[in-house]
C-alpha cells in the first residue's frame, strides 16, 4: 500500500551499485527501513532526498520487511548543519542514538517532535549542550532505562537534598544515600534541571542559562549513566569527545 509519510533520514547504507537502503524515523509509523532505487546515481531525483538528516515527505510502498520509496520531497535539508563540521557531528550523534534506542515500527510522537525541534535548534544556534541533553533524557525513557529524577529512586522521597546514584539509577535522598556512598551530591538547581530535561519539551524552553560547571557535571552524569545502562557503543559520541578536546 502506498503511503505518504513525513520523516527524518537517520541512517543510509549503500545497496548494490546504484541503490540505497535508508532508515527513516517517521511521525506515522515510527522507525522503518526502505530501499531507494537509483539513489546513488548523481542525477537521480532520489539522491538529494535520501541524505542523512533530511527531513522530508516520502511516498512509500510499506511492507512488513523492507519497504520501497517511490519518491520524496525535501521539507528541510538543515543546510547550516551540513556546512558546519561540529553541527554535523552533533546531528550524527542524535541520529545514531535514535537508531540504536528505538524499535522498528513503534510510533513515538514525543520523540519525533523533540528530534525535529533539536535539529532546528542545532541548525540555528551554536550552544547545543542543553537541547542535546534534553533529547537524550527523553530518548532514555523511550528506550526503557531513564534515571529517576523526580524523587528518590529507592523510597520515593521528594524533598531535597539529593545525590545521583549510578547503581540505584537516579536520585537518592539523604536517608537512602548510604545505599551508594559514591553517589554524587547535587544542588537543588541541578536536580531541577534534570527534571526539566526529562519532562519538558524543547519548544517550551527559551534560553536556559546554566553555569559551565553544572553543564560539565550533567554531561558527565548522562555519559556515565548511558555507559552503564545504554548497551550500545556509539561511534559518533567518540568523535564528539575528540572534537571537544580539540576545541
Amino acid at each position: 500500500m502506498l503511503e505518504k509519510i513525513d520523516g527524518i533520514i537517520i541512517k543510509t547504507k549503500d545497496y548494490g551499485e546504484t541503490h540505497k537502503i535508508v532508515t527513516i524515523f517517521s511521525n506515522k509509523i515510527g522507525k522503518f527501513s526502505a530501499i531507494a532505487r537509483g539513489a546513488k546515481k548523481p542525477k537521480s531525483r532520489m539522491a538529494a532526498v535520501t541524505q542523512p538528516f533530511i527531513y522530508g515527505q516520502f511516498f512509500v510502498y510499506l511492507n512488513k520487511g523492507l519497504s520501497n520509496i517511490q519518491q520524496g520531497e525535501i521539507i528541510d535539508s538543515y543546510r547550516s548543519i551540513r556546512e558546519d563540521i561540529v553541527k554535523t557531528a552533533y546531528a550524527a550523534y542524535l541520529m545514531e542514538l535514535t537508531d540504536k534506542l528505538l524499535d522498528e515500527h513503534v510510533p513515538n510522537l514525543e520523540i519525533y517532535t523533540q528530534l525535529t525541534k533539536t535539529l532546528e535548534w542545532i541548525s540555528n544556534h551554536h550552544d547545543v549542550d542543553i537541547p542535546l541533553m534534553m533529547y537524550e533524557m527523553k530518548l532514555y525513557r523511550a528506550g526503557g532505562f531513564a534515571p529517576t529524577v523526580d524523587c528518590c529512586a529507592h523510597c520515593g522521597e521528594k524533598n531535597p537534598p539529593f545525590t545521583f546514584s549510578m547503581i540505584e539509577g537516579g536520585l537518592l535522598c539523604s536517608k537512602c544515600r548510604h545505599l551508594d556512598p559514591e553517589s554524587v551530591p547535587l544542588s537543588n538547581s541541578v536536580v531541577k534541571l534534570l527534571y526539566i530535561f526529562s519532562s519538558v519539551g524543547l519548544e517550551r524552553v527559551g534560553n536556559v542559562s546554566v553555569k559551565e560547571e553544572n553543564k560539565l557535571l550533567l554531561r558527565g552524569l548522562l555519559d556515565n549513566y548511558y555507559d552503564r545502562y545504554g548497551g550500545y557503543y556509539l561511534k559518533t559520541r567518540k568523535f564528539l569527545n575528540q572534537l571537544d578536546k580539540l576545541q
